[in-house]
C-alpha cells in the first residue's frame, strides 16, 4: 500500500497498523481538527486503524485556504483516501463531518469506488430534513461570534484572544458556509449499514431528526442517544467510544482484512 505526499497531508493516522482488518475515517465538526481523535486509537479495537482527516486550514493545516463548497471537498478527500481503501474502511463524522461523510459515500457509490462498510453520522440532523436555522456565515463578526458562544463548542480563552481569531474566523464561516449552502439532493438509500449518535439537549436530534436518518440506508439503522449538547463527542466521549467498539468488533469478526478483499461484499458495489 503506497500513500503520496497529498495523503499525509491530508490524513493522520493515530494507530498506524498494516495488519489492520479495518480503517476508521473521522471526520471533525466545523473549526475542528484531526487532534480531536488523536486519543481514539488508545480506546477503539486493536484491529482498527484510526485515520483522521485533516481539513485545508484547519489544525496543522491552518495557513491554507479553506474550503466552502461541498463537491470540492468531496472529489479531494475521496481521491486522498483511495490509497487507503486496500481493506474494508467505516467513515466517521460529527456535525459537519457527518454531512461530508454521507455525501462521501454517495459519492463513491457514483464514482464505482469502494464503499464504506458502515457509515457513522454523529451530531446531524438527517441530510434530507431542511435547516430549521437562518444561515450565519455571513454575519457581521460580533454577531458571529455570539452565535459562536451559543454554540459553546469554542473555548472562551480562544474567543478572547483576537490574534488567534482573526486566523480561526475565516475558517469558521467557510464550514459554516458549506454546510449552509449544502443543498440535498434524492437518491437511492445507501447500502452499508448507518449508525446515528444524538445528544439529549442537541437541537440537532432532537424531535425525530436523528432518526429520520433511517431511510438514508437499505440495511441496519442503529442510534443512540447519549448524554450532552451539540458537543457531547467530548462531554460522552467514553460511551460513544465503547458503542463504537462494540459496533467495529461486530464488523471486523466479518471482515477479510488486508488480504482477500471482495469489494463486492463488504463495500458494495458502485452503480
Amino acid at each position: 500500500m503506497m500513500t503520496t505526499p497529498d495523503t499525509d497531508r491530508w490524513l493522520r493516522r493515530v494507530n498506524p497498523n498494516s495488519q489492520a482488518r479495518l480503517r476508521c475515517f473521522c471526520l471533525p465538526y466545523s473549526g475542528g481538527n484531526a487532534r480531536l481523535f488523536q486519543a481514539w486509537g488508545q480506546h477503539l479495537p486493536t484491529c482498527v486503524e484510526v485515520c483522521a482527516l485533516e481539513l485545508p486550514g484547519h489544525g496543522a493545516r491552518l495557513t491554507e485556504p479553506p474550503l466552502d463548497n461541498v463537491d470540492e471537498m468531496l472529489r479531494a478527500i475521496a481521491q486522498v483516501i483511495q490509497p487507503l481503501c486496500d481493506r474494508p474502511f467505516v467513515l466517521f463524522g460529527h456535525s459537519m463531518g457527518a454531512l461530508i461523510g454521507f455525501e462521501l459515500a454517495r459519492y463513491c457509490r457514483r464514482h464505482g469506488l469502494p464503499m464504506p462498510a458502515h457509515l457513522y453520522v454523529s451530531g446531524h440532523r438527517a441530510p434530507q430534513l431542511p435547516d430549521p436555522e437562518p444561515p450565519v456565515h455571513t454575519l457581521p463578526e460580533a454577531a458571529f461570534r455570539e452565535k459562536l458562544t451559543r454554540l459553546q463548542g469554542t473555548d472562551p480563552a480562544v474567543l478572547a484572544n483576537d490574534e488567534f481569531m482573526a486566523l480561526l474566523l475565516p475558517v469558521l464561516r467557510a464550514d459554516f458556509a458549506l454546510c449552509e449552502t449544502y443543498t440535498y439532493v434524492a437518491e437511492p438509500p445507501l447500502p452499508c449499514p448507518i449508525t446515528a449518535f444524538g445528544g439529549t439537549r442537541d437541537p440537532a436530534t432532537q424531535r425525530g431528526k436523528l432518526r429520520a436518518w433511517r431511510s438514508q440506508t437499505q440495511a441496519k439503522f442503529t442510534q443512540h442517544v447519549l448524554p450532552g449538547n451539540h458537543f457531547f463527542i467530548h462531554a460522552a466521549e467514553a460511551s460513544l467510544l465503547h458503542q463504537l467498539s462494540l459496533s467495529l468488533t461486530a464488523l471486523a469478526e466479518v471482515s477479510p482484512g488486508p488480504q482477500g478483499l471482495s469489494t463486492g461484499h463488504l463495500f458494495g458495489t458502485g452503480d
